[in-house]
């Protein structure tokens, strides 16, 4: 339980003021771009805040930075609640990511720690049924929120969550790697990395994966606008759309989990990127077209996002199964790719906005073939059936 609320930080984070964004953009009196960079500044420092805890993982234990990156998510969540202008939000939510990214770290640690490849990524898929009720009650709540109490309660709410993942993580928490006070300076960090980064079992199965979440963030940043702006769909309203897809994914990882029991990961993981290749292609194709209206969109896009659920737990387990002593930076690595993709998809997302459909569909086809084709080149049909 504790593992799953730390790795549902981002999906907190994120979907719980998804509801607001609108609202945002007139209580600044500012545009759609520029609130949907509250969003690619906490991709941005999901990103670049796990590099900073994986070499410490490694060095000091899986808790002690938990307990850093967990105290400064509390104290930015409550400065975005006093945010007083669009610019301090934006600043403020690259810290609470920085922070909040602790999390993601420590628990993918902390998984490799305990299991070998096939039973880690059923490990990962049991995570994600504590995981998916995050993206399924977050904009439920953050849309309730938003119109009883105002967008600034959303932030207040998920300080108290930071605050409270940081008391059960104190109390319940095991420690599972032991600190071996090996250096953990700049160069050794960036040594460690580069041996990552040009292992081609690693960079296949991150970058498969990394392809298939950007994919789930530009959905994630553009459907609020598609969704209310475009169909009409009322803000309250949005969380039971973007909570169905949410729950598409829970289920898709325990039949994952199942499955895992009878068929390679790999198998299972070339199988799910080709799914999301075909759909995402069949939602722009839809987008383009506007022959089948709202349903067009949301049918593609649910079937996207459910395959998730069998692309993530296989595609973190094969990055990460080849590295038992290097856990911490693995799993480090191996977000940042992720969310430097997921920053990239949603701000491409903002800059091509045109008040229709077609740029968030657009985006979301090409992550899902640009994750096909990942797995296919650097895995191959070889390393894909193990």
């Amino acid at each position: 339980m504790i593992l799953g609320a730390l790795i549902a930080f981002a999906p907190m984070s994120i979907d719980m003021y998804l509801p607001s964004l609108p609202a945002l953009a007139r209580a600044f009196g500012t545009g759609a771009a520029s609130v949907q960079l509250t969003l690619a500044a906490f991709f941005a420092g999901l990103a670049v805040g796990q590099v900073l805890y994986g070499p410490l993982a490694d060095r000091f234990g899986r808790k002690p930075p938990l307990y850093l990156g967990l105290s400064l998510y509390v104290l930015a969540s409550a400065g975005c609640a006093l945010a007083s202008g669009i610019e301090s939000l934006i600043a403020l939510r690259l810290a609470q990511a920085v922070g909040g990214c602790a999390g993601l770290v420590i628990s993918r640690a902390v998984v490799r720690d305990l299991y070998e490849r096939q039973e880690a990524a059923r490990m990962f898929s049991t995570l994600m049924l504590v995981t998916g009720l995050a993206p399924i009650l977050a904009p439920l709540a953050g849309g309730y929120l938003l119109v009883w109490l105002g967008w600034r309660a959303i932030f207040w709410g998920l300080a108290l969550f930071g605050l409270a993942c940081l008391a059960a993580a104190a109390l319940w928490l095991p420690e599972t790697h032991r600190a071996h006070g090996a250096r953990a300076g700049v160069g050794a960090a960036l040594a460690a990395y580069a041996r990552l980064l040009v292992h081609r079992q690693f960079a296949g199965y991150a970058l498969a994966g990394g392809f298939a979440m950007a994919g789930m963030f530009a959905y994630i940043s553009g459907s609020p606008f598609v969704f209310i702006d475009v169909y009409g769909v009322p803000a309250q309203a949005y969380g039971w759309f973007f909570g169905a897809n949410a729950a598409g994914i829970v289920v898709a990882s325990q039949v994952n989990r199942g499955l895992l029991r009878r068929h390679p990961a790999g198998k299972i993981l070339a199988a799910a990127n080709a799914a999301n290749a075909l759909f995402g292609v069949v939602l722009l194709a839809s987008a383009a077209s506007g022959a089948a209206g709202f349903l067009g969109i949301l049918v593609p896009l649910f079937a996207y996002v459910a395959a998730l659920g069998f692309v993530f737990p296989n595609a973190a387990a094969g990055a990460m199964a080849p590295f038992a002593e290097r856990a911490g930076s693995a799993s480090a690595l191996l977000g940042t790719l992720q969310y430097v993709l997921a920053a990239a998809a949603s701000a491409l997302v903002g800059a091509i906005h045109d008040h229709s459909a077609l740029p968030m569909s657009a985006v979301i086809a090409g992550c899902g073939v640009a994750a096909l084709l990942s797995h296919r080149l650097l895995i191959g049909r070889t390393e894909a059936s193990s």
